[in-house]
This record gives structure tokens, sequence and C-alpha cells, in this order.
């Protein structure tokens, strides 16, 4: 799945269709329930893509809330085994039980995105899954530059 999305972005990659594409691409081969691509723009994180067809309840939140702000803070990946236990938590969708967020760091050294990944399950990401969204958020970088 990296060599095939690092194609992709390689390939020019850049377009919402395109960061959809991308999405489904990580959902597909983990088979994560849910994964969400936010863009930083203006002090706000707002969705450019998710998997399925329902919406986030927050598709836009100031960078300053939820689990997808903190990681954006800290410049780090945020697991969180059990979100009903994190206040820092914007629900996503009720049943979510577990989350891993990765930011996406440009060239430049700048946070301009994460990656958010939900789980139904608790303590649904192992480091297998931090190591891979990782990889993914770095290939990601070079495309939101």
């Amino acid at each position: 799945m990296l060599q095939e999305l690092g194609a992709f972005i390689l390939a020019g990659a850049k377009g919402p269709e395109d960061v959809k594409q991308m999405a489904e691409m990580i959902r597909t081969a983990c088979d994560y329930r849910w994964v969400g691509i936010y863009k930083l723009s203006r002090g706000q994180l707002k969705i450019v893509a998710g998997t399925g067809d329902d919406p986030p309840a927050y598709p836009c939140f100031p960078v300053t809330q939820g689990l997808c702000g903190a990681a954006v803070e800290g410049r780090e990946t945020i697991v969180v085994e059990d979100v009903r236990k994190d206040g820092r938590y914007l629900p996503t969708f009720g049943t979510t039980r577990s989350e891993i967020v990765v930011p996406v760091i440009s060239r430049s050294e700048r946070v301009v995105g994460v990656i958010a990944v939900e789980s139904e399950h608790l303590n649904a990401f192992a480091g297998t899954d931090r190591e891979l969204l990782e990889r993914v958020a770095s290939l990601m970088g070079r495309a939101f530059t």
C-alpha cells in the first residue's frame, strides 16, 4: 500500500478527490473503520476527505481543540486507547472507542494537516499501525506543501 500510495502522490495527487482516494486506500489496506484527512488552514482543521458516506460530527474546528489539535500542537502521533476517558476527544461517531491521530508535516517542516483513524474497539491500534500511518503522513507531507 505504501508503494501504491507513494506512486499516486508522486504522480501529482493533490485535489479533494485524490485525497479521498488516499483515505480509502489507507482504510482498505488496514481494514480500518474510518479514516479522515484534515488540512490545517487559518487556525482551523477542516476535513478534506473521510471514508464512508457519513460525515464526521465536527467537519471543521479550531486547531486548539480535540485530539487532532493536540497532535498538531505536539507535532507527534497521539494514540488513545479509550476515547471516553480522554477529555480532548471531539466525537466523530458515537460508536468510536479508540483513535490514532498522526500529524502531516510538509517538507518545510510545517504541520499542514492530520490523519485521524477511528475504531469501534478499545485498544485498537498497535505499534505497527503507528509506524504505517507515520510513513503515510510523511508521504502526504510531500503532497500538501
